[in-house]
């Protein structure tokens, strides 16, 4: 299924509002076709670090865009700790 594009600039906003650098990674990676060392290159941190943040940054928009329901912000802590 293609993602509406708005629908996921929305959420990605949404989700530079709870984690800037994760909302990063999933521009680089989705729209500019980064890989994670040019990535984390770009950020400065390590490749497991872009590694975990496009993890936790995937399981956050597919409950975004999936349900099209919020998550509030404990939630959203819950599912960075997996």
């Amino acid at each position: 299924d293609l993602v509406d594009v708005v629908a996921l600039n929305d959420a990605i906003e949404e989700l530079a509002g709870l984690d800037d650098r994760e909302a990063k990674v999933v521009e680089m990676k989705y729209f500019a076709g980064l890989d994670v060392a040019e990535i984390a290159g770009v950020l400065g941190v390590s490749t497991r670090t872009v590694e975990g943040d496009w993890k936790h940054a995937r399981a956050w928009l597919r409950v975004k865009l999936g349900a099209d329901r919020g998550m509030n912000p404990q939630r959203y802590a819950q599912i960075k700790e997996i």
